[in-house]
């Protein structure tokens, strides 16, 4: 009886992350429309309010298959203070002082894989530093996640409920953190972070089932605007993510943008993936569009993967930096 709930939980496991071994986080295609999902010092570092949010459908046909939900918003403390600034030893002058370092933002996901849904909140403190004609920004956050198992339609046949008879818990509360650093000028960018730093264990139940441990994601990312003319810019970028069993995987991309204001871009992931992406900006609002098609064997059953990203910003001139990081 021990080890047919044993490899019941291991099932259940399974579904949640893609395989014991694998990325345990949601991927984003379109990361560089809302870098600070994956990077808590990307908040505020383009000087705007803006508000995100993104749905993403992976592996269309397949039941149960991951779907990713989530709310983001993030801003830049700016406030006028006065300093005294000493011109001689008698006289002393009160000028103002433009403070703007602090950057704040705050996430709401609700990712379903499998039969298990994970519901939580991330709240990011950033500073940023100016160096030259560039910005250096360090980012820290907390977060706190709901781990759920969907009791809907599972079915262990004419064998016990183990989910019943060994006092499984269906929920459990996981405390987490993620850092960052993000460098940028008004051609480059470049970040680098790290989730699930406290590599928690969801423990579900009895000691019979273990644990299952929340491995430490490390990203990499990295671009470089070419203006073409005054009409067209060309963007190469790529990220680089792995887990603490280092396990690697790349996603190369090329954006080409048309006044800043319409975009189409290429991608292609080194897990045998490519994606297709367009967006379009209209004032304040911006939508971008991706869709995903693997060249591994589950193309057999799905369609593929879709992404959509919504984003409001606001701020005039005055509250903004010279650069931008473009949609």
């Amino acid at each position: 009886m021990k080890s047919i709930l044993q490899y019941s939980t291991i099932i259940i496991f399974a579904m949640f992350c893609d395989g014991i071994f694998a990325q345990q986080l949601p991927s984003y295609t379109q990361y560089l429309n809302n870098g600070f999902l994956i990077n808590p010092a990307v908040a505020g570092s383009d000087g705007y309010t803006s508000f995100n949010t993104t749905y993403r459908k992976q592996w269309i046909g397949i039941e149960n298959a991951p779907t990713t939900y989530s709310f983001s918003g993030q801003t830049r403390l700016l406030r006028r203070s006065y300093k005294i600034v000493s011109n001689s030893v008698r006289k002393n002058t009160v000028k103002p002082s433009t403070k703007g370092r602090v950057g704040l933002g705050m996430y709401a996901l609700n990712d379903l894989n499998g039969r298990v849904n994970r519901t939580g909140i991330s709240m990011a403190y950033a500073y940023h530093i100016f160096l030259f004609r560039s910005q250096i920004s360090f980012g820290i956050s907390g977060q706190a996640f709901q781990y759920k198992i969907n009791q809907t339609g599972l079915d262990f046949g004419p064998i016990e409920d183990p989910l019943e008879t060994t006092g499984l818990d269906f929920v459990t509360f996981i405390p987490d953190a993620n850092i960052g650093f993000y460098w940028t000028s008004d051609h480059h960018f470049l970040g680098v972070s790290a989730n699930q730093l406290f590599q928690s264990s969801i423990k579900l139940g009895s000691s019979d089932f273990g644990e299952l441990k929340l491995y430490r994601h490390y990203y990499f990312m990295a671009g470089y605007n070419f203006p073409i003319n005054r009409e067209f810019e060309i963007e190469p970028s790529a990220l680089f993510k792995t887990t603490e069993q280092l396990i690697p995987q790349t996603d190369f991309t090329v954006r080409l943008f048309y006044l800043s204001d319409y975009w189409v871009g290429l991608s292609y992931r080194t897990n045998g993936t490519v994606s297709t992406m367009f967006g379009i900006r209209v004032d304040q609002l911006s939508v971008g569009v991706a869709y995903d098609y693997s060249f591994s064997s589950i193309r057999k059953r799905s369609l593929g993967s879709a992404e959509v990203v919504a984003s409001l910003k606001f701020g005039t001139n005055a509250r903004r930096f010279r650069w931008i990081n473009r949609y």
